[in-house]
């Protein structure tokens, strides 16, 4: 509904209905999906890649800190967006009191970072079928190597989806708060 239109009773969302936005917290995913997308291209195209070994590259036996912070630094920025996406999107929740609606801010980030990790198991597993191929049989050394890489990795984006979730919370709420204030100030600039 556009600002200034007049209200009529049908306008009016009933109190009974779910408090969840579910088309916020799928837009906010969506966001939050696209954007991580392409940091991490963004990340790959300086250089900061696992695979395959290019002169400015690095594979992944190299992996480092360094690359760890930058998906850390993309989850949390993917997510963010997402989030502020997700409580800025969200409809108008008629006399309940401020602190429930940071509360439902909170909770319609974490849904939309919630939905966007899922999405990205979907695609992520979707695409082990087509990559997983076996080269040869690897020796101990490397196995002991590659289980070494893939607790880094997992370590990273356990830290990334925490910090993540954390992110997406605050950034909804935020959202959330400039709709209202936005909501507020057409209000009064009408009368």
């Amino acid at each position: 509904m556009a600002y200034g239109a007049e209200l009529s009773t049908a306008d009016i969302p009933d109190e009974h209905q779910s408090p969840v936005s579910w088309d916020s917290i799928l837009a906010g995913a969506a966001a939050t999906v696209a954007m991580l997308f392409v940091l991490v291209s963004l990340g790959a195209g300086f250089g900061l890649k696992m695979s395959p070994r290019w002169p400015a590259g690095l594979e992944a036996r190299d992996f480092t800190p360094t690359i760890g912070a930058v998906f850390i630094a993309c989850q949390v920025a993917a997510s963010m967006l997402g989030g502020y996406l997700a409580g800025r999107l969200r409809t108008k929740w008629l006399h309940i009191h401020d602190h429930e609606t940071y509360f439902r801010d909170t909770a319609h980030g974490l849904l939309a970072w919630a939905a966007s990790i899922v999405g990205l198991l979907v695609l992520g597993a979707l695409s082990v079928q087509t990559s997983a191929a076996p080269i040869g049989e690897p020796s101990a050394a490397e196995m002991i190597r590659v289980g070494q890489i893939g607790a880094q990795i997992s370590l990273f984006l356990g830290i990334g989806a925490l910090t993540s979730a954390f992110a997406a919370s605050v950034a909804a709420t935020i959202g959330g708060m400039r709709r209202d204030d936005m909501h507020r100030l057409h209000r009064v600039v009408k009368s």
